[in-house]
């Protein structure tokens, strides 16, 4: 009796274009990524900032709720920077994978651009179910 090793079985990734595109998964190349990282910093940073302000001008509690929208944005393009995907430019319906903004190509097929905008809406519900925990816990906290 010979035991035989199944093969494993991959999943099917959509085939990037020639410039990397792919529906739905990646849309911004080296450039474009490091400047959703530094925006994503900085809203993060900003957060921070608001909730060490309100603590330290003793804000009622509930007002550092308003930490949430400075970090559901810097969540939000910590997330583009992390997935390869702007949100805005999938809105557009444009892609770049160069290191100049006159690289921005269109997306002309209906399909990808579906795709793009699915994407949008997943990364939009991702960072608000990581920003509003934050936000609530910070208002909770009993400083």
């Amino acid at each position: 009796m010979s035991l035989a090793l199944a093969t494993p079985i991959t999943p099917l990734a959509p085939a990037a274009g020639p410039d990397g595109y792919v529906p739905g998964v990646c849309n911004i190349g080296t450039m474009e990524i490091r400047r959703r990282r530094t925006f994503g910093i900085v809203g993060i940073a900003a957060a921070v900032a608001l909730f060490a302000v309100l603590v330290a001008v003793d804000a009622p509690a509930w007002t550092r709720l308003l930490v949430f929208v400075p970090l559901a944005g810097g969540v939000f393009s910590w997330l583009q920077a992390r997935r390869r995907f702007c949100a805005a430019f999938a809105m557009q319906g444009v892609a770049n994978f160069t290191d100049a903004d006159e690289g921005r190509h269109a997306v002309q097929d209906e399909e990808a651009r579906r795709a793009d905008l699915a994407a949008v809406r997943r990364m939009t519900r991702d960072a608000v179910l990581i920003a509003l925990p934050i936000a609530i816990v910070a208002a909770l906290l009993p400083i």
